[in-house]
């Protein structure tokens, strides 16, 4: 009997490590790596006043960040914010929905706040429904909530939630 309590944990922790549970130093990224169906595209780092092409013909520029102090009707309440003018150029062989862009802003791993402010033009994209012909490219421009003091903002795009590959634009706001 005592040789079976013995032997069942080591039993189990064999089965653990079996299960394909990384080993201690291990990553799943380098897991991943041995498995390509799995593995994600590693993000494209762009600094901001730069552009990145993605596969499908469209180029996303995003301008270096604008400080602003917020009015006070801007939602959510800041003392300051940030603000981004985008560009989106379709150079595909078809319309690309605007509905489609999606982007993140972070700062120091928290996830940043977009900031509407009406007041000074900060609203959004209002033309989300709108399509983007080939040749032919569209504006928006996003602001974001950030602290008071210069910061690292990390801005994370791709044309639509489908698209593997994300352009990380980062600097210091």
């Amino acid at each position: 009997m005592r040789a079976f309590r013995r032997i069942v944990p080591a039993v189990a922790l064999i089965g653990i490590a079996a299960c394909g549970a990384p080993a201690h130093g291990d990553s799943v990224a380098a897991d991943a790596g041995s498995h390509p169906m799995a593995a994600e595209p590693a993000p494209q780092a762009v600094t901001f006043g730069g552009q990145y092409r993605f596969g499908d013909g469209i180029t996303i520029s995003v301008a270096a960040p604008k400080s602003f102090r917020p009015s006070t009707s801007a939602y959510p309440r800041s003392d300051r914010g940030v603000a981004f003018d985008i560009t989106i150029r379709n150079d595909g062989d078809q319309s690309y929905q605007l509905s489609g862009l999606s982007v993140a802003a972070a700062i120091g791993g928290a996830a940043a706040k977009q900031l509407v402010d009406s007041t000074q033009g900060y609203s959004g994209i209002v033309d989300a429904g709108k399509d983007v012909p080939p040749t032919r490219d569209v504006h928006v421009t996003l602001a974001f909530a950030v602290p008071d003091q210069q910061c690292v903002m990390h801005l994370s795009l791709r044309p639509s939630a489908t698209t593997p590959v994300v352009a990380i634009y980062s600097g210091s706001v």
